[in-house]
């Protein structure tokens, strides 16, 4: 086991199980492309104190249920009958495993893309690392329809960089990828990480931010000089979708993880939206998730800044 930073277990009971991880746009649910063997959750990671969702042991949760039974029970109010009604809802439950916080390997970080990761990282010469979902992955598409990569290289050009997010992947994914060839061999100045949009269909807010910062850790310890700068999960769908509001309480917690020495905390995505919270003209694409041309130069200019301070 390698040594870590001081951290709390990302969960307090279970074993590695078979699930079916649900990141949206990925075919076939937990199988890559709709193919292959489903995805085997794997172990726990561990998650900075800032971010850990409490959860209590066996013992503390016997003594809190039984005492908060013993508060109904002797209740003499005309409310004891809808808290004996609602008491199931107000007991606490033994805490479940938290897969945004796992070391697993989905079928993003599978096959070429991994491996290929694996090899530009032991070449070294990196100065800049991208890391996230498609939203990172796709700054490199050079299409007459998303002429995306000419924005990157007005940005980062005179930079030596690497971008190893995978649309489609999730925290867990870039977790494993980080402990299996993709963190060792090089060290960057600085990182510019987002991830989480795809966690938010299977993980609560809290989990979602767990796995983040388990991420965050993770390049800690791999990367121990370089600045990271992390950002805020930009706005998707429309103003009124509870996914805005889900990503905004996962914003809330990362946060926390801000300590103005080795990570930065941006929240840039108002930037993409008009006073109305909708995004601005060709920013976005039709799926109100992925950026644009327009909204990569949006991106680029409001991180530059910052990023060049970060590499000094």
């Amino acid at each position: 086991m390698r040594p870590r930073l001081a951290i709390l277990p990302a969960i307090a009971f279970g074993f590695a199980a078979v699930v079916f991880a649900q990141a949206p746009g990925v075919p076939g649910g937990g199988r890559a492309g709709g193919f292959g063997p489903p995805i085997q959750i794997g172990p726990p990671a561990p998650v900075p104190s800032e971010v850990a969702i409490p959860r209590p042991t066996s013992t503390e949760l016997d003594q809190t249920n039984a005492a908060l039974k013993r508060l109904i029970d002797s209740d003499k109010s005309s409310s004891q009958a809808l808290l004996k009604k609602f008491e199931p809802l107000m007991l606490l439950q033994p805490p479940r495993l938290n897969t945004a916080a796992t070391f697993t390997q989905t079928g993003q970080r599978r096959g070429e893309r991994h491996e290929g990761f694996v090899a530009r990282a032991q070449q070294g010469n990196i100065d800049l690392l991208l890391h996230g979902d498609s939203i990172t992955d796709w700054w490199l598409q050079d299409t007459p329809q998303f002429p995306n990569k000419p924005v990157f290289d007005k940005y980062f050009g005179n930079m030596r960089t690497a971008d190893f997010a995978i649309a489609g992947d999730t925290t867990q994914g870039v977790l494993w990828g980080l402990h299996n060839g993709e963190g060792q061999g090089f060290q960057p100045k600085a990182v510019m990480l987002m991830i989480g949009t795809n966690n938010m269909g299977a993980n609560t807010a809290p989990e979602i931010a767990e796995g983040i910062g388990a991420i965050v850790l993770e390049m800690r310890h791999d990367f121990p000089s370089a600045k990271i700068l992390l950002l805020a999960i930009f706005p998707r769908s429309t103003p009124g979708d509870p996914v805005r509001d889900k990503i905004a309480d996962t914003n809330k917690i990362i946060a926390k993880l801000d300590d103005r020495q080795h990570v930065f905390y941006m929240d840039i995505g108002s930037k993409f939206l008009d006073d109305k919270g909708v995004f601005l003209p060709d920013s976005f694409r039709a799926d109100n998730l992925h950026p644009q041309a327009k909204g990569y130069d949006i991106w680029g200019q409001a991180v530059s800044a910052k990023l060049a301070e970060l590499m000094k």
